[in-house]
């Protein structure tokens, strides 16, 4: 109860916690004497999960004790009805809102997020490889160049310039392109790969020019590290700006540059999704040093998973923050988003 007290009055406050305001606070509710709260407040800080910052100051929490609040205390998480009319609001959950691409869409709902929460939203497209082919098309430039225009599920448009170590005819890529639409539709380019490997293995020759045109073209089309992830989205990148948790300038200069670092933020928000620390079936918190970046370690996490049609095509939601966050209410908030964002993309895919 204690605990709960003072992570709840610091997250408001960003000061430390004194017996003397916990007495207040307790005083019509348990009667709680200044004398217990100060020996309570002691024993949590000999477990680790308070610290006091100067001998004559109260105490804050520790990304420890933040752990103990996140998996023990947030108690039963609803979205409030203001959040929720807001949600409604802009992403326009309505019948009329078809009108919308999808990349617009993520690059709302990373505004959105950060809104929301005053801090960074981040949101993450399902990767050009693990996209589900809906069309492909191949077009011819000059020096040995092929344009690649993936249309994915749902209605995801990717344009990709590969360079050929020989010169192909535009009726060769079309041949191929009508190959791959007629044979994999709704399949993923890793998953066409490979199961062209296994056709050319077979040695049906019949088909080895053709087999071997599509082996050349999907692969060069994912090759690069940044078709392994999906295209990242960042609303209020200058929210932590005005953090009084973030006043030293040189962590803040790294973390903004993690930031800017495509892949390596994508790899560190497929780590969040993937950890144990689960709040429930979707959400993923990671706080202070349980983030194996070094410029994320002042930080909280809170990322949740979405799929394109429960397959294996998944992006990534979250908001990043001070680790003075409201777990609670962001908790609530991504976990809301991220499965309104799966039946938008839904949407879109069937009405198109």
């Amino acid at each position: 109860m204690i605990l709960s007290a003072i992570v709840s009055e610091h997250l408001i406050t960003g000061e430390p916690v004194g017996s003397k305001k916990l007495a207040d606070k307790f005083a019509n509710e348990s009667g709680l004497s200044s004398a217990t709260i100060r020996n309570v407040m002691g024993d949590l800080e000999s477990r680790g999960f308070l610290v006091q910052p100067h001998t004559s100051a109260g105490r804050v929490p520790t990304d420890e004790g933040y752990r103990f609040y996140v998996d023990n205390l947030l108690g039963i998480l609803r979205l409030s009805e203001s959040d929720l009319r807001l949600i409604n609001k802009e992403l326009g959950l309505d019948e009329s809102s078809g009108e919308e691409t999808p990349d617009k869409l993520l690059e709302r709902t990373s505004q959105l997020l950060s809104a929301l929460s005053n801090n960074i939203g981040i949101v993450v497209s399902p990767s050009l490889a693990h996209d589900r082919l809906q069309h492909i098309e191949f077009v011819n430039l000059s020096d040995k160049r092929v344009l690649v225009v993936l249309v994915a599920t749902p209605n995801i448009i990717h344009n990709k310039i590969i360079r050929l170590a020989e010169p192909i005819k535009q009726d060769e890529l079309d041949r191929t392109a009508r190959y791959l639409n007629s044979a994999f539709a709704g399949r993923s380019l890793l998953a066409i790969r490979a199961e062209i490997l296994t056709l050319m293995h077979e040695e049906r020759s019949l088909f080895d020019d053709l087999l071997q045109m599509a082996m050349i073209l999907t692969s060069q089309s994912i090759e690069d590290d940044d078709d392994k992830h999906g295209e990242v989205y960042v609303g209020g990148a200058s929210n932590i700006l005005t953090k009084s948790d973030f006043a030293d300038l040189d962590r803040l200069r790294e973390l903004l540059k993690t930031i800017e670092e495509k892949s390596r933020l994508v790899e560190i928000l497929n780590e969040c999704v993937s950890d144990d620390s689960a709040v429930d079936n979707h959400v993923r918190v990671l706080i202070g040093r349980e983030n194996s970046a070094d410029t994320l370690q002042d930080c909280a996490l809170i990322t949740a998973p979405y799929r394109i049609h429960g397959g294996s095509a998944q992006g990534t939601l979250s908001v990043l923050g001070p680790t003075r966050i409201e777990y609670a209410r962001m908790i609530s908030v991504v976990s809301y988003l991220a499965r309104r964002l799966e039946e938008l993309m839904l949407r879109e895919s069937s009405d198109r």
